[in-house]
């Protein structure tokens, strides 16, 4: 038999696997840790391994300052964002009446987010507020093609865009169904549309969305009927 059949040649691999399996190693052959040469990612020049983890480790630092420089960069944005939607509901709160409060819902909207163009539509109301600009007489098919849920990203055509006064110009777009409590059907539609397709994508954090859709449906739940007692 031949005797080199006998043996397979040494890979990479159980190389590596030596090296991971056998800690030791390096401190019995410390001499040839400080000698090992590795090419270097800037450039051809050789560089030693000690080098070589100096410069990893920068990378890693730079990569963490990165990632701590846009935390805090959404931290600031958040707290602005908390600070213009507190200033919203004060607004709302010292109305002098309710028949006030869907216009200014829209206009400091508009005015403190920077949105172009914003529309409400509002049903069920009570009948002193009927004759509202935004409310809107909605039988159940009206009301069927409306989303029952958050939407946020693109604008698809939804039958919401032609409450605004330009549709061609939105090209992203937030619904928020206006419920007077959670579990309760909405009685009403906020829709928030920018002509930045960026400024509403699907991937975004919704929660201020969220947040500003229930304190609206809230605020506004002052314009529907008083409930009678059993």
């Amino acid at each position: 038999m031949d005797s080199r059949a006998q043996f397979q040649p040494i890979t990479e691999d159980d190389i590596a696997q030596f090296l991971a399996n056998t800690p030791g190693f390096f401190e019995r052959y410390a001499g040839l840790l400080a000698s090992v040469q590795l090419g270097s990612p800037h450039g051809g020049r050789a560089i030693s391994l000690q080098e070589r983890q100096v410069e990893l480790l920068r990378r890693k630092i730079h990569d963490l300052e990165l990632r701590l420089a846009a935390m805090l960069r959404l931290g600031r944005d958040n707290v602005a964002i908390a600070d213009k939607l507190l200033g919203l509901f004060q607004a709302l709160l010292r109305a002098r009446s309710e028949h006030e409060l869907p216009g200014l819902l829209r206009s400091e909207l508009e005015r403190r987010f920077g949105l172009p163009q914003v529309a409400l539509r509002l049903w069920g109301l009570a009948p002193e507020f009927a004759e509202l600009d935004q409310a809107a007489a909605m039988g159940q098919g009206d009301r069927a093609v409306l989303p029952e849920r958050l939407y946020c990203g693109p604008q698809a055509g939804q039958a919401a865009l032609a409450w605004l006064e330009q549709p061609e110009a939105a090209q992203s777009v937030a619904l928020l169904p206006l419920r007077p409590q959670a579990d309760a059907p909405p009685f009403g539609l906020l829709l928030l549309a920018s002509d930045d397709a960026q400024r509403f994508q699907p991937s975004m954090d919704t929660d201020f969305l969220r947040h500003l859709g229930e304190l609206a449906g809230a605020a506004l739940s002052r314009l529907l009927p008083l409930c009678e007692p059993d």
